[in-house]
């Protein structure tokens, strides 16, 4: 499996696996994560405009897609009922993994590559979303507290500082 920067041209197969996450996530009791259209072309264009939207790649199929974006991340300014393990050094946030329903290993290929390039690593997700869960508390993340969303929805956020 490889990871590379998303091109526009792979906006259609992007999608395609977003859907395919969707239907992991309700399938794993996940309801209410990533409703209403989200995320959008637009979203992951976004990402691609800050260089930020990758794609894994498996025989020259894409089989996943994550953002790996710096800071500042805005709804990471106020967390609550915790702390940040480091709140003073900058950092990248990972957002929107999604991968294949028939591929395995995707998280840990995405978290080898955010640590070749950063040591201050945040994520968040959906209290709903166990599978997440586990695969961030797997991979060495600490549990910080709660964020909000722009659109004040609350998330788990995590944080993870490689020696």
């Amino acid at each position: 499996m490889t990871i590379r920067e998303a091109k526009t041209t792979d906006v259609s197969d992007i999608m395609q696996v977003m859907e395919a996450a969707k239907g992991i996530m309700r399938s794993s009791g996940n309801m209410h994560q990533w409703g209403d259209g989200y995320p959008s072309e637009a979203v992951i264009l976004s990402d691609m405009q800050q260089h930020g939207g990758f794609v894994l790649e498996d025989a020259g199929r894409i089989v996943g897609y994550f953002a790996f974006l710096p800071c500042p991340e805005p709804t990471y300014s106020k967390i609550y009922d915790g702390e940040w393990l480091d709140n003073v050094q900058p950092y990248h946030v990972v957002h929107r993994i999604a991968s294949q329903p028939d591929v395995h290993g995707v998280f840990s290929h995405i978290i080898d590559f955010c640590f070749s390039h950063d040591t201050n690593i945040r994520i968040d997700t959906h209290q709903d979303n166990r599978i997440m869960q586990h695969n961030i508390k797997k991979h060495g993340f600490t549990y910080c507290g709660i964020i909000h969303l722009a659109n004040g929805d609350e998330r788990l956020a995590y944080q993870r500082l490689k020696d």
